[in-house]
């Protein structure tokens, strides 16, 4: 007995001694190996990171994270790669790494073999060239043999708890916030190729494209299984189990990361999922819906997206989609109209992403209101060229189908009738259009928004499409009748439509519209309209008649009365305003009596008229003709400026470019299908900082070109005479060629008020007097309207009348050279001066002044940005029989003078774009 005790305190004395050991261990070794710790963090830091790491301290400690040695690093940042280096790719309260105790005490080098990360902010981003900040760590070449101790990252366990991350795309226009992310996942991450067995868990999940948002406040449950290729960093989705909200969601595929992007194949399924379930995943705004719709039967979801996506290089993966349901049923808040055997079998297809390669079949949709139907087949092919096959067979109550499915904001009544099929390609340039037989009527229509108080009531529409053979030529629409009432005004429309190749017509329209309440109904958001529409009309004739000329065969009558109508077109950035125009209608013109109108600040009175209206409104390639008078008390041409091109923003948008671009406006851009003709007069016109009074002259746009004849203007109290014309090629550039003429108009006003005069004659500073001008110029406006230097060229001839020169650098400089001070501030008096521009460079003929009893001559070239290269000869009193040759180079602000005759070329500039 005393023996057994005595081995039971023995082995109690080791038992102690040996915890007493591991605990003395656990408490000394992380200072005992502290500085091989944080050397070697720094040491990883350099040589594995591409990107800025800092942190406040750095704990180890076998406790933070029991059983693990963990080295903490708190208030963690880490920045991103280029072109985001200035930006945090991760900012976490603590970022823990577990050691390998062995490689601690054993190795030459530390392994890492776990991290832990808690209370973190990553953010993701990607620009719109397809960079991204994640790139942090340092790629290695390959080496041909791995030795011991290479490696100190082996990892076999990550955890996160309650992070944060944002994914920011701008290339994909993707981005999702995951909130409240919390991941455990676990392998052997030391091996090229590993399995990755993870579980997640997210609180708030929310994606969005193209700002528009798909899922919001989303909780999402995972069990995954990632096979993991570090070498070629590829990752392979094997087996994941999704719950988003109540949906189970299968999702597998594999993910590559390319040098410029990415390569994907995923596929995201569902499988006779309950169709109550599938909407709790849908967008936001459906699930107000939700929560008052019962809603019964089974769905099946296939997503699938396969390929490279590289933006730089416009490559982009395919996308499918499949979409059942099967015997589904909807009723919106116990409404006494149901919806019974929803059934929908729909697929599309996006190749590349390229909506000019769509496919969508819908190769089912059908349900039931009671005794109602409504069937509808559609298989379709191309967006630019559409290749169709459509069957629509409907008649059904809409009151019981709004109700039913509860749309919301939206009040429809009516009982449609709809039966037609539409087979064939709609391809406008070769002139087909599907074979097609269609009967649409719509009987006691009602429309009422919650926009606007009123509705459009006694909607009433009977219509047939017929298309027997497939082409436009056979296509036949007609309207008998249309109506309907609003604001207790009627409104009655029919029309015959034949022959779209030759479009043969007959249309009578008769009431009041009042764009402006209409307006409210739809309230279609960036759409500002207000005024009002009063038709009697009727029209009738064939395209070719107007085309041809043959007007008598023509029967256009009637009136047409606008107010207050505010549109936009493509070309104009601002709202034109038509405040006033009354316009009748007489065989193939349309003409107008005291059409007012504004456009920003600018105002116009015109009268006139214009000419193939109908068949510019009907054909792609109608040519509108007109000539009119227009008055004017002031214009703002700047205004009429094009927008600029807008790049998505956001707040977390990158731009690699060292400083901010240039705002850039746009040209003026003439629409190539107009053939207008204005006799115009201005009160005052504003123009790329120059004021014109009293404007006068002869415009003309034809075929994409302005033209002005005989135009006149007063600018700075000088009379211009001006035959220009200017032509549009995108709207980024333009070309313009005129010819100008100005009689003695004054040196120091022009600088003063006109800014392209300061641009273009800097060293006029401090001249006085008053010079002529008669000159040819073409050349190139950039997006901004001003001129591009290189792209000038054109001659002419500067006419000087008293002019006097005052603090010119040159003729500081010769006088310092000669040591004649009374040439400083020059004057001239009758002198023509010829020159001509070409490639940057104004070449100088020779010409001659005298004053103070000198007699200089001067020829030579200087350049638009200012460079000199100047021949003078500086003759000397009494009659310049004697003199001093003079090489004048440098450039305006710094002049270089010589003595002698032997000068430089200059380096000519010329336009890139022509």
């Amino acid at each position: 007995m005393p023996q057994k005790k005595a081995v039971f305190l023995k082995i109690l004395k080791y038992t102690g001694i040996t915890i007493a050991s591991i605990l003395a261990f656990l408490f000394i070794a992380p200072y005992v190996f502290a500085d091989k710790i944080n050397a070697e963090i720094k040491k990883v830091a350099n040589q594995k990171l591409n990107a800025k790491l800092d942190y406040s301290e750095s704990n180890i400690s076998f406790f933070n994270h029991f059983p693990s040695l963990t080295v903490s690093l708190e208030n963690f940042k880490l920045n991103g790669s280029a072109p985001f280096e200035n930006e945090k790719l991760i900012t976490a309260k603590e970022i823990a790494f577990g050691i390998n105790v062995s490689s601690l005490i054993f190795g030459s080098s530390i392994n890492i073999d776990k991290i832990f990360l808690a209370d973190a902010d990553i953010n993701v981003k990607v620009n719109q060239e397809g960079f991204a900040n994640y790139n942090v760590y340092k790629s290695e070449k390959a080496k041909t043999e791995e030795k011991d101790g290479d490696n100190s990252l082996k990892l076999e366990k990550i955890e996160i708890e309650n992070s944060k991350i944002v994914y920011d795309d701008l290339s994909t226009k993707l981005h999702f916030d995951i909130f409240g992310f919390n991941y455990l996942g676990k392998g052997d991450l030391s091996k090229a190729i590993f399995d990755l067995s993870s579980k997640a868990k997210i609180e708030k999940l929310n994606v969005l494209y193209d700002n528009e948002p798909y899922l919001m406040n989303k909780k999402v449950n995972a069990d995954l299984i990632t096979k993991v290729n570090v070498n070629s960093l590829s990752f392979i989705f094997q087996q994941n189990d999704l719950k988003i909200n109540n949906l189970i969601v299968d999702f597998k595929g594999k993910f590559d990361f390319l040098k410029e992007g990415y390569n994907m194949d995923f596929i995201l399924k569902t499988t006779n999922s309950n169709l109550n379930d599938f909407f709790t995943a849908f967008p936001p705004k459906f699930i107000t819906w939700l929560d008052k719709t019962k809603l019964d039967g089974k769905t099946d979801f296939n997503l699938s997206l396969k390929g490279n996506y590289i933006a730089s290089k416009n490559i982009a993966p395919n996308l499918e989609l499949d979409f059942k349901v099967k015997d589904g049923s909807v009723n919106y808040n116990q409404s006494p109209a149901t919806i019974n055997n929803l059934n929908v079998d729909f697929s599309t297809q996006l190749p590349s992403l390229n909506p000019d390669l769509l496919i969508v079949d819908l190769k089912n949709l059908s349900l039931n209101i009671d005794r109602e139907t409504l069937k509808a087949k559609l298989y379709s092919t191309g967006t630019k060229v559409l290749d169709i096959n459509a069957d629509l067979n409907a008649k059904i109550d809409l009151e019981k189908l709004n109700r039913a499915l509860g749309i919301p904001d939206l009040e429809l009544k009516g009982n449609l009738t709809a039966d037609g099929t539409a087979k064939g390609k709609f391809d406008k340039e070769k002139g087909t259009f599907p074979v097609t037989n269609a009967v649409i009527n719509l009987n006691n229509g009602y429309l009422k928004t919650k926009y606007y108080p009123n509705p459009i009531s006694n909607i009433e529409i009977v219509s047939t499409i017929s298309n027997p053979k497939g082409t436009f030529k056979d296509l036949k629409v007609v309207l008998k009748p249309a109506q309907f009432t609003f604001e207790g005004e009627p409104v009655f429309v029919k029309a015959n439509l034949n022959n779209f190749d030759n479009l043969s017509y007959d249309i009578n329209a008769k009431g009041t519209l009042d764009i402006g309440r209409i307006y409210k109904v739809f309230s279609q958001k960036g759409l500002d309209v207000n005024g009002y529409i009063k038709a009697d009309l009727a029209l009738k004739g064939k395209q070719s008649d107007a085309e041809k000329g043959n007007y008598s065969k023509l029967k256009n009558s009637g009136i047409l009365e606008i107010k207050n109508i505010a549109f936009v077109s493509e070309y104009l950035p601002q709202k034109f305003l038509v405040k006033q125009g009354i316009f009748k209608f007489r065989q193939d013109k349309m003409s107008f009596n005291t059409f007012l109108a504004s456009y920003g600040e600018s105002d116009f009175k015109m009268n006139g008229y214009l000419q193939n209206v109908f068949n510019f409104i009907a054909t792609k390639n109608g040519v509108l003709r007109g000539a009119f008078t227009l008055d004017s008390d002031y214009i703002n041409a700047d205004e009429f400026m094009s927008e600029p091109t807008k790049k998505e923003t956001s707040n977390t948008a990158i731009t690699t470019a060292p400083n901010k671009p240039t705002s850039e406006t746009g040209v003026i851009v003439i629409p190539s299908n107009l053939d207008l003709r204005f006799k115009a007069n201005a009160k005052k016109v504003d123009f790329n900082g120059m004021n014109f009074q009293n404007a006068t002259g002869t415009l003309k746009m034809k075929n994409g070109v302005l033209t002005m004849d005989n135009t006149g203007f007063n600018l700075i109290g000088c009379n211009v005479s001006m035959n220009a014309n200017y032509k549009s090629v995108n709207t980024k550039n333009a070309q313009f060629n005129y010819h100008i003429k100005a009689n003695e108009f004054d040196i120091k006003r022009a600088y003063k008020e006109v800014k392209l005069f300061r641009e273009m004659a800097s060293a006029a500073e401090k001249a006085q007097g008053i010079i002529s001008l008669d000159y040819n110029l073409k050349g190139r406006l950039n997006a901004n309207m001003e001129p591009v230097l290189p792209s000038l060229s054109g001659k002419g001839v500067i006419s000087i009348k008293n002019v006097k020169m005052y603090g010119l650098k040159m003729f500081n400089s010769v006088a310092r050279k000669t040591s004649k001070e009374s040439i400083k501030n020059p004057e001239l008096n009758q002198v023509d001066i010829k020159s001509s521009i070409k490639n940057n460079i104004i070449t100088i003929e020779r010409f001659k002044f005298k004053f103070a009893g000198f007699r200089p001559r001067i020829e030579g070239t200087t350049s638009l940005d200012g460079r000199l290269n100047l021949k003078m000869r500086l003759g000397l009193p009494p009659l310049g029989i004697f003199g001093i040759p003079l090489t004048i180079t440098g450039n305006k602000d710094n002049p270089k003078i010589k003595i002698g005759r032997k000068t430089e070329d200059l380096e000519e500039t010329k336009d890139t774009i022509q």
